[in-house]
């Protein structure tokens, strides 16, 4: 009886010893998941980008360099001979052609071959810038044409016609372009502002202003 007493009590011993031992790794483990996991470590987060910053301040346009200096300025000769021109008869003789005409310029180089084909370039020049001169002054027609046929005025004036012109001789086609240049202004007379002229074999006795005598012309203002 008391053996088995005995027996009874070992296996109660032992069953409150496993009972101990399974409680405590129950424990461990339960102990062991309640334990706070560490956090997986999330990507750090970029930067935001900084906004762009705007200011009062107006925007200036660069503009274009200026290029002025660089542009081709020469003149064409032949369009502007009085810039090449060392004389007058150089002048005259890079006139074009007489073809063309118009009749306001016709007019003035009839007036200069009849009154003047006689005389030098310089002379003929005085002569055209006479009639221009009258043109301009308010005292007189306000055409060429107007003062060549003025009654009374020209000696070669027929009613209101000029007689008749060999337009292929030398001396109409400097008449014509010592017309072109008095009307342009390109080369100064020498009796530049005169009103009136007359052969100097004659003295009508003007109380004129003499401006210059230019080879068988007096001419005055």
């Amino acid at each position: 009886m008391s053996r088995q007493v005995h027996k009874a009590s070992a296996i109660a011993v032992a069953a409150t010893v496993l009972t101990i031992l399974f409680s405590a790794d129950g424990s461990g483990a339960a102990a062991q998941a309640s334990q706070p996991r560490p956090v997986a470590q999330l990507p750090a987060m970029a930067e935001p980008a900084p906004l762009p910053q705007f200011t009062a301040a107006p925007l200036v346009q660069a503009t274009p360099a200026d290029t002025s200096a660089d542009v081709d300025t020469a003149v064409d000769a032949s369009e502007a001979p009085h810039l090449t021109a060392a004389t007058l008869a150089g002048l005259v003789a890079a006139q074009p052609t007489a073809r063309d005409l118009s009749r306001e310029l016709d007019c003035l180089a009839g007036a200069i071959y009849f009154e003047s084909k006689g005389e030098s370039l310089p002379g003929q020049l005085a002569v055209g810038r006479v009639i221009i001169a009258r043109s301009k002054s308010g005292r007189f027609p306000d055409s060429y044409c107007g003062v060549v046929f003025q009654r009374s005025q020209f000696s070669f004036v027929r009613g209101h016609s000029m007689p008749g012109i060999d337009h292929a001789s030398r001396g109409w086609h400097n008449a014509v372009a010592i017309a072109r240049i008095a009307h342009e202004g390109t080369w100064r007379s020498p009796a530049e502002g005169a009103l009136f002229f007359h052969a100097a074999r004659v003295s009508p006795g003007w109380r004129l202003a003499r401006v210059a005598r230019i080879d068988n012309h007096i001419f005055y203002r």
